[in-house]
């Protein structure tokens, strides 16, 4: 958009952990969804990485909130405060003279009406004049290159913070699809349980989250072994400050319940592909995006357990978002977008 622009064009992955911002085929937000509201008078006092870093500092002053559970809106005021203060974060060479934004925002392909009409409601309150929404296993297949509209079928697995999204698409449709409620969050949470149960350690999200990202692994044995992680936290009995190393052999125990939901989805999902379709995805592989993608040795299970290639995409945490860019261009042209 130009100087002169009085239409602001933005593509938006609404994520549960990450929210990504697109403007001019641009990144210009990546920042995590989470909002931080005055006790007070219930007012925005950060967003994104400011607000985490108030999590579970603010006391009784300032509560920090994350307005999307489970790939949902859970809290419908925090998400509007959300997205205006991060629209507020594009650069202002980007949005200059824009009163009318139009936008396209990516929701997972199991969202009920009520939920569509959420993500809308909050969208047009933060100013959005035109909102078009995109499923998110259709934005990551745009996102990787992949030609949707062909009749060839293909498959994505989008692991995401609140939900997997497992879709077949074919001919710009999606022909089969299977949401579920086991991601990234839910890694955390096996984490949190596991330092708890096994190392008497009591620890929180953020920390789980750094563990997962340093020695997260959905393998016992991995090629390329990691080096152990460190965490400091305090004994749930004593109190007393512990530092224990973590391995990525530990993680891949904890995780593995987890793992095999997802395996399990992966399979419901192909036993719905029409035959015609389930040819392409032998040929072709299964593609895997979103944050989950990045656990060391996931393709590599996924791909033992069910026989299929698994690739992960290239920047899997963008995939999706860059898909949704993509559909921004093409708004006219993409008869799957939801209005």
């Amino acid at each position: 958009m130009g100087l002169f622009s009085f239409r602001q064009e933005i593509a938006i992955d609404l994520g549960t952990a990450n929210t990504i911002i697109i403007c001019n085929d641009q990144v210009v937000v990546d920042e995590p969804s989470v909002v931080a509201i005055s006790v007070a008078d219930n007012q925005m006092v950060a967003v994104g990485r400011k607000a985490q870093q108030m999590i579970g500092k603010g006391g009784n002053v300032i509560r920090t909130v994350r307005p999307l559970q489970d790939g949902v809106i859970a809290d419908f005021y925090a998400c509007e405060m959300m997205i205006r203060g991060m629209i507020r974060m594009i650069p202002k060479q980007s949005r200059f003279f824009a009163p009318s934004i139009k936008m396209v925002i990516c929701i997972p392909s199991g969202s009920t009406e009520v939920e569509i009409r959420a993500v809308r409601d909050s969208s047009e309150h933060a100013g959005g004049r035109d909102v078009y929404m995109i499923y998110e296993p259709m934005a990551a297949a745009i996102g990787m290159g992949i030609d949707v509209e062909s009749p060839e079928g293909c498959m994505i697995v989008d692991i995401g913070g609140g939900t997997t999204e497992i879709a077949v698409i074919s001919l710009g449709g999606i022909v089969s699809n299977k949401s579920i409620k086991i991601a990234g969050d839910d890694f955390n949470a096996d984490i949190i349980e596991y330092m708890g149960r096994m190392h008497n350690m009591r620890i929180d999200e953020p920390t789980a989250e750094r563990i997962k990202i340093a020695v997260g692994s959905a393998l016992p044995e991995l090629d390329e072994p990691l080096d152990d992680y460190i965490v400091v936290g305090p004994n749930k009995v004593t109190a007393l400050p512990m530092k224990v190393p973590v391995s990525y052999q530990e993680i891949a125990h904890c995780l593995d319940k987890s793992m095999v939901k997802i395996e399990n989805a992966v399979l419901q999902a192909l036993e719905a592909t029409p035959p015609e379709l389930y040819a392409d995805i032998v040929r072709r592989g299964i593609f895997l995006a979103g944050g989950g993608a990045l656990l060391h040795g996931l393709a590599k299970r996924l791909t033992d357990k069910i026989t299929i290639p698994f690739h992960v995409a290239e920047d899997p945490l963008r995939a999706v978002a860059r898909g949704t860019g993509i559909s921004l261009k093409n708004c006219q042209n993409f008869a799957f977008l939801i209005r």
